[in-house]
């Protein structure tokens, strides 16, 4: 297991992905509920929910991502869409992340100065959830990607698993073996994207003049 910076370093996107995985799937269980229950949230709100999906319920998944886009993707186009979500379904299995709005509305009413951020703040919290459990699947020599087939496949999904209304589908997140490692890429340079030190200090400066009055 690698530290918590070599971990982020190393994590990538594997798009060929397989079903022979090097771990138990409760392996994959235990980490996936270990991050949520982990990962911070905004006042605690802990708005996140996830479903592990295996097996045939994992490949519903992606039946049904199928289906809803052979609707409206032009038939000259379908065959490599099709192809894409074949990849997708050959994969062990897929976290379906979601945001259960009515805690948002709860914490929008508790709170209603902040009534406005709560949405961010769950999507935030989401995103976190989404990075950590991606992390922590690498460390275990899970490949993962991540896809957003939201809107269009919601309704299905949500009536397949049985879930609320109130959960919007956020991701899905397809894991599995690592058939293929993921090609290198590059990093835009941080120095391109830092503001430089000579702007950096006066604005120091500034703050700590008002801090203190």
């Amino acid at each position: 297991m690698k530290c918590f910076q070599e971990a982020v370093i190393h994590r990538r996107t594997s798009y060929s992905l397989g079903k022979l995985i090097p771990v138990l799937p409760s392996q994959i269980i235990a980490v996936v509920e270990r991050m949520t229950q982990e990962v911070p949230s905004a006042f605690n709100m802990q708005s996140a929910r996830v479903i592990v999906a295996m097996g045939k319920h994992h490949e519903k998944i992606w039946q049904i991502t199928k289906e809803t886009l052979k609707k409206i993707v032009p038939l000259e186009s379908f065959s490599a869409t099709e192809t894409k979500i074949d990849v997708f379904s050959s994969a062990y299995g897929t976290v379906l992340f979601f945001e259960e709005m009515n805690i948002v509305k709860d914490m929008q009413e508790k709170f209603a100065a902040y009534a406005d951020n709560f949405p961010v703040w769950g999507q935030q919290a989401n995103g976190m959830l989404q990075f950590s459990i991606w992390t922590a699947l690498d460390d275990i020599g899970i490949g993962v990607n991540l896809q957003h087939y939201n809107p269009l496949i919601d309704a299905e999904i949500k009536e397949y698993f049985t879930v609320p209304d109130s959960w919007e589908l956020i991701a899905q997140m397809p894991f599995g073996e690592i058939k293929q490692p993921p090609m290198p890429i590059e990093k835009i340079s941080i120095n391109a994207c830092s503001i430089s030190s000579s702007l950096i200090l006066p604005l120091i400066s500034i703050a700590t003049v008002i801090l203190a009055i």
